[in-house]
This record gives C-alpha cells, sequence and structure tokens, in this order.
C-alpha cells in the first residue's frame, strides 16, 4: 500500500515580541490536524517558524541596541521553545534567515523576473511597518489626527521610493476561477467570501521590494533593494521542503501543502498573493487555505493598553497544557473570533475533563482492581445495550475523519465528548457493583465494554490531549504502536492478561477562587 503523505504548516511567526495566545491557537490547531493525520497512518510533516526580515524587526532590533540577526536569534528562541511548552509534533523549524530559504527566495524572484511578472517603477502610497502591508486609499481612515489601517487599527505612513513590482493585476481572473473550480481552496466560506470579493474590485500591482532599510534579503543583481517581506516569507513553505530542487524527494512528497493554518488578518497575502506568486512561477497552488478567527479576551480584542493579555505559558504553568489545549479547541468555533477567560477555562476543566474524562477513568480503573485482580475481565454475551454503545462509536468513525478533513474541530469534539457522557451514563445504569455476587459474567461484560470505550475515547481525544490519554491508555497496557484510528474499529486489542497500571488523578478540579 502506497504512503499517504500530508503536509500541514502554521503560519510563520513575526518575533518582533513575545510569543502570544494567538500564536499558540494556530500552533495547537495544526498539531491536533497533524496528530490525527499520523493516527491514521499518514506520513506528516508539521511546518512551524519564524518570519525575521523588514523593517519592523530593524526598528526592533535598533530600539533595543542589538543586530538584527542577534535580535531575531534571541526573539525566535522563544518561539522555538513555544513548540515544546505546548507540546507540538512539528517536524521541522524554519527560520527565513537560514541559507536554506535564502536559496528559495532567489529562485522565486528569478522565476518571476523568467516569467515577465516582475518590473521596475516608483511606488507612492499607504504603508504600515507593523502590518508590513500596503493599504490602499479606501482601507484606511483618521483617527485622533493619525492615519491607521480599518482592519488592523495600525499606523500607516505615506511612502515614495522606487520598487520592483509584481504583476497582482494580471492574476485576477485566474485566481477568481481557481477559487471558482476550487470551492474549498478557502475555508471558511466567510473568508472564501471575503477574498472573492476583494479580488472581483480589482487588483493592483503589488510592490514587492523597499529601499527605505537593509534588513531583508537582497534583490538578486539589485542590492540597493531588499525583497518584500511577504514574497519572502510565504516561501518558506517550499524552503523547507528543499526547494529549487523540485526532484527532491522530500519536494515531491509533500508539496503542494494539504492546508495552510493561519490567522485571518493574513488572509490576503497567504489567499491572494501568494497563489499569484505561484501561478507566475508555474508551481502548484497548497490545497487549502484555512483563516481561524481571533482570540478575544472577555469579549475584547488582547492588547496591552487594556491589560487583559492571557500569556499562554503562563495559564499552562498554573493548569497544564493539555488543558488550555482542550479549552481553546472547545470553546473557540473554529474559524470565528472567539472569547475565552480564566473562569470558563475553570468551569471547562472541571466539567469536561475533571468530572467527565477524567472520573470515568478513575472509577472504572478503581473498579477493576478492587473487583477483578487488576486486570481487565474477559467478555461474555453482549446485551443490545452493550452492542450499541460499542457500535456508536465504531459506526462514526468516517464521520470523524470527515470532520477533520473539513477542519471542523469542534463537531470533533463535540462528538467524542458526547461519547464520554454516554459511556459515564453506560456505567452508571448498568451498575457493575450489583452483579458481583449475583452475575459475575455480567459485571465482567460490563467492564469489558467500558474499558473498550474508555481506549477508544482516549485514541480520539490523543489529539487534542496527548499528555492525559497517554498516560490511560499506559495504565490498560495499549503501546504507542496501537494508538490508531483503525485500532477503534478492531476487537480483541485489549490485553487481559496484564495488570492495569497506576493512574494518577488526571485533572485537579480547580476552586473558584484559585
Amino acid at each position: 500500500m502506497p504512503v499517504k503523505n500530508f503536509y500541514i504548516t502554521t503560519p510563520i511567526y513575526y518575533p518582533s515580541g513575545k510569543p502570544h495566545m494567538g500564536h499558540a491557537y494556530s500552533s495547537i490547531i495544526a498539531d491536533i490536524f497533524a496528530r490525527f493525520k499520523r493516527l491514521e497512518g499518514f506520513n506528516v510533516l508539521f511546518l512551524t517558524g519564524t518570519d525575521e526580515h523588514g523593517q519592523k524587526i530593524q526598528k526592533e532590533a535598533e530600539k533595543n541596541r542589538k543586530e538584527p540577526k542577534v535580535f531575531c536569534d534571541e526573539i525566535s528562541e522563544t518561539f522555538r521553545s513555544l513548540t515544546k511548552t505546548l507540546n507540538l509534533t512539528n517536524n521541522d523549524f524554519i527560520r527565513t534567515t537560514e541559507p536554506r530559504h535564502l536559496k528559495s527566495v532567489n529562485d522565486i524572484w528569478n522565476r518571476l523576473i523568467k516569467s515577465g511578472d516582475i518590473y521596475l517603477d516608483k511606488y507612492s502610497g499607504w504603508y504600515s511597518v507593523s502590518d508590513e502591508a500596503y493599504y490602499d486609499e479606501d482601507e484606511i481612515e483618521e483617527r485622533d489626527g493619525k492615519k491607521i489601517s480599518r482592519t488592523s487599527g495600525s499606523l500607516v505612513e505615506w511612502v515614495e521610493e522606487e520598487s520592483y513590482f509584481f504583476k497582482l493585476s494580471a492574476c485576477q481572473k485566474k485566481l477568481l476561477n481557481h477559487y471558482k473550480k476550487n470551492k474549498e481552496f478557502i475555508l471558511p466560506q466567510s473568508r472564501r467570501n471575503e477574498v472573492i470579493s476583494f479580488v472581483e474590485k480589482g487588483l493592483k500591482d503589488l510592490s514587492i521590494s523597499r529601499t527605505s532599510f537593509s534588513w531583508g534579503i537582497p534583490v538578486p543583481g539589485n542590492k540597493k533593494h531588499v525583497i518584500y517581506v511577504w514574497l519572502d516569507a510565504l516561501t518558506n513553505y517550499l524552503s523547507a521542503l528543499n526547494f529549487p530542487n523540485t526532484s527532491d524527494e522530500k519536494y515531491k512528497s509533500f508539496w503542494p501543502a494539504d492546508v495552510h493554518i493561519i490567522g485571518k488578518d493574513i488572509l490576503r497575502f497567504h489567499a491572494i498573493y501568494w497563489p499569484a506568486f505561484l501561478f507566475a512561477a508555474n508551481l502548484p497552488l497548497p490545497k487549502r487555505i484555512f483563516g481561524h478567527g481571533w482570540i478575544l479576551s472577555d469579549e475584547k480584542k488582547m492588547s496591552k493598553s487594556l491589560g487583559n493579555i492571557l500569556d499562554p505559558i503562563e495559564i499552562i504553568k498554573n493548569y497544564g497544557v493539555d488543558q488550555l489545549r482542550y479549552y481553546l479547541i472547545k470553546e473557540v468555533s473554529l474559524g470565528n473570533d472567539g472569547s475565552i477567560s480564566m473562569e470558563n477555562l475553570k468551569n471547562c476543566i472541571n466539567n469536561d475533563l475533571a468530572n467527565n474524562y477524567g472520573n470515568l477513568c478513575q472509577r472504572v480503573f478503581s473498579f477493576i482492581k478492587k473487583n477483578c485482580n487488576n486486570k481487565i475481565p474477559k467478555a461474555g454475551d453482549f446485551e443490545k445495550n452493550d452492542e450499541k454503545l460499542i457500535k456508536n462509536i465504531k459506526n462514526n468513525v468516517p464521520k470523524l475523519i470527515e470532520l477533520i478533513n473539513e477542519q471542523n474541530l469542534n463537531e470533533y469534539i463535540k462528538l467524542v465528548v458526547n461519547f464520554s457522557f454516554e459511556a459515564n451514563k453506560y456505567f452508571n445504569d448498568s451498575e457493575p457493583w450489583t452483579y458481583k455476587k449475583k452475575d459475575p459474567k455480567r459485571m465482567n461484560t460490563i467492564l469489558y465494554i467500558i474499558v473498550e470505550q474508555i481506549k477508544n475515547i482516549s485514541i480520539l481525544l490523543n489529539p487534542i490531549i496527548p499528555i492525559s490519554t497517554k498516560k490511560v491508555l499506559d495504565t490498560i497496557n495499549i503501546s504507542d504502536k496501537d494508538i490508531s484510528i483503525e485500532n477503534i474499529k478492531k476487537e480483541n486489542i485489549l490485553n487481559l492478561n496484564k495488570e492495569l497500571k497506576n493512574l494518577d488523578i488526571l485533572f485537579k478540579k480547580i476552586d473558584n477562587d484559585n
């Protein structure tokens, strides 16, 4: 059977400051999809990294009295450290200051020159250093005597300088045709509609070089110019595949990417500029771009001035990484803006994790330890309610796979959480403790079935809360190689001869005043 490959990426993060909740959210989403596809048997490449060029970085480095590269080395390391803190399974961490990336960007530039899609002219218009983006007149407004972007709220300034331009206007029809033919190229649909609406209004040629600063990749053949940071940054998705060597096994296996996970604020760059560059370079387009919403704090966008920034690292220190991963996915509808709060986080940990899944595992394993010599008992004949419970998860596996493939994490987790509630209800209603003397075979059957459910639920939750589910699966002697979607469908995976290992409390309940 041929190997199935899957390539997923996070946004390439701009390290002008320390990582925040938005970075954590994008990374966790991508990690969950990567983990699930591995459970399906896919060969997964999961990429994240840092975008380290541009005027904003140069200014921040100057402010900190450091050379740009030294500044980037330090800040990039905080993002690399975040991958460990979030328990990510990324295969690669790319930096745009690496030699492999320089080689890729130079090749892309030369391809665009060869195709005739780059020309030299003069640029004048509104530019945001903070966003590294150009804005049209109708995209800015005046607030408190300052010109700002309507979408980001960032300060813009009038810029006039010599610039190389990319013929973005020539790509309009090609882009619209691609959107039309590939209805899931941009998800969710609201983002797709937003992009189509923008492109239909008409596209202007894009300034893709700057002369007003030096921290960037020089334009091949004209070192007075540095390459526009987004043309530089987006190429990272190819750099990680040993591009421009298109004969390389890594490139052939993983390009085009299956899905770019991004925040909605960088949708235009990924859904318009990136495919346009690739069209001009005569390279395949990624299969999907998924733009998620913003993480809000108590219904408000996080900002230093409001003092409402929630630090993911601090939350993990206080409550645990699985707890944060679960909460963000459960509470925020993927694709929409989502508001989070410490109170809701605590309630989620208590209700979903401690009282539901955690409590189920503790009760069942404790009962087996006391009444079955600490071994999973052999099942007898199944009754109708036994069959119903067992088949419920197995019959829903195709639907669960479909939900993941559609990036519908919210429906996925709702379904899995419901399995856990049903398992708890089955255990309570079946009352195995009442059968210990009068019908031990029936008690054993109930216990076998409930452990089978715990196994299946744990496998399905594993991409989301990997540390906790690994503890549960270790307890029932399920090895790493047996943690797979395929083994949800199979019988007789449970080892009835081995004693259960000890399981400490998975999720500590949190008092409201903590």
